[in-house]
């Protein structure tokens, strides 16, 4: 007969014979504490998964009154499993597994030294009660929300964490998006949508092995964290869904995603760090940034974006071994009069593009902004702009390079680039104004503005982002299903 209590038995002998009455008790009383200790039924599951940390304690959501049925909502049993797990972060951590079935919910929030495991047969579906989603404080950098005003948590929400995984055997996370996507539209909304994951202010932050399918937003969004790995993530939305980016690192600091599959109605993965002169006064950038192993297909926007909220700066990322399929742009770059700050030392290589309308696009006039009050003469700065060895295919628009008047996009650097065209391509295949670079290798021919150099091999760092050397440990455990 199995318990959801730690396992006394399992602890050295000699040691128990030494524990006093008194803190037996106070043991079993953490335990009632935790759940309710009571004999589990059902089969055995044992799931298998690899982890920043592993945890010393465990418990099922059905422990805390959560009903898998797809109707009843467990908004208030995401909150109590947190709740009291979280008194458990000092003593080891502790995993809140959610089994198989379909479980309704509103936004919960996420603890320290906290694992939230989703079973590969569990569906977690987001209300679509408004009142299940608490409104939240704009965040910083933005000054207001980027529907409305104001903003709504996401479904799975935590701020001011340590140690925080968000994993799973693949299981889903269904945001049951499209009345949202109705609402905004018809301009009905007076908040913005909210997100499926977003974790802020937070530092060895783990998010993998997820299927997220229509999401009313943004998908996956870290801001103002640290140390972030987020790695085999499925990501699927209609390609006509609004605002359904994929990843967003937003003013984060060493951050991997790798190997992932998006399917968006935006931008698959979008680097940001703040808006107009929010992001300015924050001023916390998105640095040492690497991502590999992406595949996107999304028709009307980039594989990779940077920007357009940019205003706290975008500097040192990497990106390798990217596929982008019916996609509408390589890697884009947006800014405006008003962001500010900088997009440098950006290094991409080894990027396979199939069926695209742009390969190379920069935009220095992407133009929203939260109000009228951004300075008109914060002028962005992009500088050290490097891709090589790429293959592009049936290709509509091989670039599209726009600066700003005045301010120059300067040090771009692209070489061994094969572009295949569309039977109707068009017929000014580089548009480039206010850039200035070099190109070698690149077929078709560039711009004037990128004159072909000889020989020239643009540069990919070789040293490593401390992020690549973060190990995951292999986790397990049994439980009753």
């Amino acid at each position: 007969m199995e318990y959801l209590c730690p396992n006394l038995k399992s602890r050295n002998s000699q040691v128990i014979e030494t524990i006093s009455t008194t803190f037996l008790l106070l043991g079993l009383a953490l335990c009632l504490h935790v759940a309710e200790c009571k004999p589990k039924t059902g089969h055995l599951d044992k799931i298998e998964f690899s982890a920043l940390n592993c945890r010393k304690h465990s418990a099922v959501l059905t422990d805390f009154g959560g009903v898998g049925d797809g109707k009843t909502s467990n908004t208030k049993a995401f909150a109590s499993a947190i709740d009291k797990l979280s008194g458990l972060a000092l003593d080891g951590g502790a995993m809140l597994i959610v089994p198989p079935g379909k479980w309704l919910t509103g936004s919960f929030n996420l603890t320290s030294h906290f694992t939230l495991y989703i079973h590969k047969d569990a569906v977690l579906l987001g209300s679509q009660d408004e009142s299940e989603w608490p409104e939240v404080a704009v965040l910083p950098s933005y000054g207001r929300g980027r529907d409305a005003p104001g903003r709504l948590s996401s479904l799975i929400f935590g701020t001011n964490l340590t140690d925080v995984v968000v994993t799973g055997g693949n299981g889903t996370i269904d945001g049951q998006g499209a009345p949202w996507w109705k609402k905004f539209r018809n301009d009905e909304l007076n908040v913005t949508r909210p997100y499926l994951i977003e974790i802020l202010f937070s530092n060895q932050v783990q998010i993998s092995n997820l299927t997220l399918i229509n999401s009313p937003s943004w998908n996956v969004h870290t801001i103002y964290c640290r140390d972030v790995v987020i790695q085999g993530m499925t990501v699927l939305a209609p390609i006509d869904s609004p605002n359904t980016d994929g990843i967003n690192p937003d003013s984060c600091t060493n951050t991997r995603i790798e190997d992932c599959y998006i399917v968006s109605g935006d931008d698959c993965i979008a680097v940001k760090s703040g808006w107009d002169q929010y992001g300015i006064k924050v001023g916390m950038s998105t640095k040492q940034l690497i991502i590999r192993r992406l595949t996107c297909i999304s028709p009307d926007s980039a594989t990779i974006a940077l920007g357009s909220e940019m205003s706290g700066g975008i500097q040192d990322v990497r990106a390798e071994d990217i596929t982008a399929i019916n996609t509408e742009s390589g890697i884009r770059i947006k800014t405006a009069v008003g962001r500010g700050a900088f997009v440098r030392d950006i290094y991409v290589r080894r990027m396979i593009m199939k069926t695209m309308k742009y390969v190379f696009w920069i935009t220095g006039d992407y133009g929203s902004h939260p109000d009228p009050g951004f300075d008109p003469k914060a002028l962005p700065e992009i500088k050290g702009i490097n891709y090589r060895d790429m293959v592009a295919e049936n290709v509509t628009y091989s670039a599209r390079l726009d600066g700003i008047t005045n301010d120059p996009f300067t040090g771009i650097c692209i070489s061994n680039v094969t572009m295949t065209l569309t039977e109707k391509p068009k017929k000014l295949q580089w548009n480039c104004t206010n850039v200035e670079g070099v190109t070698s290798n690149v077929t078709p021919p560039a711009c004037d503005l990128l004159p072909e150099k000889k020989a020239v091999e643009c540069p990919f760092p070789e040293d490593r982002l401390p992020i690549e050397d973060v190990k995951l440990k292999s986790c397990s455990i049994a439980f009753r299903v």
